[in-house]
């Protein structure tokens, strides 16, 4: 009964499915039939629409013929009655609509009216030329009763001309009347360039000065340029104001001369006082006569004088530039200060720099002790540390100004150049010479320690007896530290950060060669892993307190330098403690190395197990029981390559507290 059921419904179903379609194909017939209805109602009137466009299309273009036509022979009539003033209106009005008829330009009656077109301006052109020339003679007066408002009208036809001839007809009258300006300005007259003021707009003028210029380039005065110039831009100034239109914009102004010469101005710029090389030369020379900067509470880190020399003179030169030019010639001067930034660096500040001297010689011990406090000298004498810190603050001005000059020069050249000023280069040059500088003042102090750390790693430490006061190369150390880092701090007072920056590459170096030479100290006794341990928390503790050491002020130590130097020192104390620790349980003292470094190189593990003197059969074994110990590497990673994470600061904090009580407890 169930199956008899749903087979009915789903007759039901398809019956009614096969209806639905039946209506559908009926709607979409209906729609064809309807759409083709308006189709063919709408075709009629796209026809007259069309039509109705073809018409007025036609009609359009039947005017402008008329138009055109008639305007023709009424311009060919005026040209020659020379009515000028109809004639001006007219043209412009023909010109107009013969534009319309360049693409019909292959039917003979149009081609035909374009050349009467043409040969009605070329016409208009000669007449208003020979009526000039009638109006004004060569003796430069104007004909009695002449028809002036002839010539007026016929300036109003030469502006729809072509402008060859407005060029044509200016370039007569001014030759007429400034025909005498010729014998005066030939280049065997005693003539001075002030006067060319009144020659401002004549492209001959151009030639003529050009010649002078060019003949007595040398004899040119700066003064009398900028003043000649000054003159010619108030006087053309005036003439825009009495004199409207766009003469003055069709004309080679005066100064377009000067560009011209611009190689030569620039030269009489940078030869006015003394030749920029020269100048380099002067500072070099002044140098080495009167030596280094002396070295004095007041002037402790000074700028070197000539700096400040070198950038009024280029101020002088960028000035007197911008009053001639806005364009090239400031492009070209800004490559010349370019130039000779970079020979101020590496002659004056690089070349200056104190020179580093080969290798110290090693330092025994018992070297170390005969010595009295005070007789060790640094690689740099107290005077060349002080040049050090004066080229480097200097190279520090000069890097401020520099970018600062760039940024003037970019307010002074036209708009278009801007993105062609680019000093960067020779900023980068000082920047260079400020990392140079630091660089030799961290080797100085550096390799100063050397001699201390090499003794530190020939000591015989398994032979010490018990813990005593600071051993002598961390008194050498320290002494170095105290004559330099005071020395230093005052002479680059003026540049806070470049001085950090020296305290940073400092730790940076000699923290890492301290641990490699306790790496060194081998075999060691706990005895004397206990002395070294209080020498290690002697070297942190003067560390700590390198930014400020010396320093009647006491300045909290900048954070980074403060992290650098507790990650490291913290390391070689670690380092020590496990050295200090028993071995004889060997699951023990590797979880506790594993646990006190966070460091999973299998070479590190084995340098301390040579610091305890083990033989290399204890070695073999306790490097077996290392790689056992060790944590999952990572999928690819090696051993000898895994690095546990960094212990937190809360974790440092608590082991050097661990460290100072087992310290204390020593002593």
């Amino acid at each position: 009964m169930i199956l008899g059921f749903y087979s009915q419904a789903l007759e039901e179903a398809q019956k009614a499915i096969q209806q639905l379609f039946g209506k559908i194909k009926d709607i979409k017939d209906k729609a064809e039939k309807s759409e083709q209805m308006v189709k063919e109602i709408t075709r009629d009137i796209k026809q007259l629409d069309h039509a109705k466009r073809h018409l007025t299309t036609s009609i359009t273009t039947l005017n402008h013929l008329h138009m055109l036509a008639g305007g023709v022979d009424s311009l060919e009539a005026m040209t020659r009655k020379r009515q000028y003033g109809e004639v001006a209106n007219l043209l412009q009005g023909v010109v107009n609509v013969l534009e319309h008829f360049q693409k019909y330009m292959s039917i003979p009656q149009i081609r035909q009216l374009s050349e009467r077109v043409k040969a009605a301006q070329t016409e208009l052109g000669q007449q208003i030329l020979a009526d000039f020339e009638e109006a004004f003679p060569s003796q430069g007066t104007k004909r009695p009763g002449g028809p002036s408002n002839v010539l007026r009208d016929a300036c109003l036809v030469a502006n729809v001309l072509d402008v060859r001839i407005k060029q044509e007809i200016i370039k007569k009258f001014i030759r007429q009347h400034l025909s005498e300006y010729l014998v005066l300005f030939q280049e065997n007259q005693d003539n001075k360039v002030n006067r060319w003021k009144y020659r401002s707009y004549q492209k001959f003028v151009q030639n003529d000065l050009s010649k002078i210029m060019r003949t007595r380039a040398k004899e040119i005065e700066v003064k009398l340029l900028l003043f000649a110039i000054q003159r010619t831009t108030n006087f053309e100034g005036l003439l825009a104001k009495r004199f409207s239109g766009c003469t003055l914009t069709d004309t080679v102004v005066c100064w377009l001369v000067v560009l011209q010469f611009m190689p030569a101005v620039l030269h009489s710029l940078l030869c006015a006082h003394r030749n920029l090389g020269e100048l380099i030369d002067r500072f070099v020379g002044d140098f080495k006569a009167q030596g280094p900067p002396k070295s004095t509470s007041e002037d402790a880190g000074a700028v070197l004088p000539s700096c400040a020399d070198l950038f009024v003179y280029y101020k002088k030169c960028m000035v007197q530039c911008s009053q001639l030019s806005t364009g090239e010639p400031m492009i070209a001067l800004a490559t010349i200060f370019q130039k000779y930034l970079r020979e101020y660096a590496w002659k004056i500040l690089s070349g200056n720099l104190p020179k580093t001297s080969s290798s110290s010689t090693g330092l025994t011990i018992t070297s170390l002790l005969k010595e009295k406090e005070g007789s060790e000298v640094a690689k740099f004498t107290t005077e060349e540390l002080c040049l050090i810190c004066s080229i480097l603050s200097t190279a520090e001005y000069c890097l401020a100004t520099t970018q600062q000059l760039e940024e003037k020069l970019k307010e002074k050249v036209d708009v278009t150049l801007t993105e062609r000023i680019n000093l960067t280069g020779e900023m980068d040059t000082f920047s260079t010479v400020i990392s140079n500088s630091i660089q030799l003042l961290v080797q100085d102090l550096d390799s100063a320690c050397d001699p201390a750390l090499t003794a530190m790693s020939k000591m015989q430490w398994q032979n010490v007896e018990h813990v005593g006061d600071q051993s002598p190369y961390v008194t050498s150390i320290i002494l170095h530290v105290k004559q330099n880092v005071p020395i230093i701090r005052d002479n680059l007072a003026s540049t806070r950060k470049y001085f950090t920056q020296f305290c940073i590459k400092f730790a940076n170096s000699f923290i890492p060669k301290f641990i490699n030479h306790l790496f060194k100290c081998k075999p060691i006794s706990m005895v004397g892993a206990e002395q070294l341990l209080l020498d290690t928390h002697s070297l942190k503790t003067v560390l700590l307190d390198l930014p400020s050491i010396g320093s009647q002020v006491v300045r909290k130590a900048p954070a980074s330098y403060t992290k650098i130097v507790v990650k490291g020192m913290t390391r070689a104390e670690m380092i020590l403690k496990v050295v200090m620790a028993p071995h004889e349980n060997s699951v023990v003292f590797v979880d506790n190395y594993i646990k006190l470094l966070a460091d999973c190189n299998t070479e590190t593990f084995q340098k301390i197990l040579e610091m305890k003197g083990l033989k290399r059969s204890e070695q073999s074994s306790m490097l077996d029981l290392f790689r056992q110990r060790l944590p999952n590497p990572p999928s690819g990673a090696e051993n000898n390559s895994m690095t546990l994470q960094t212990p937190t600061p809360e974790q440092e904090s608590s082991r050097i507290r661990k460290l100072e009580k087992l310290i204390k407890k020593r002593l």
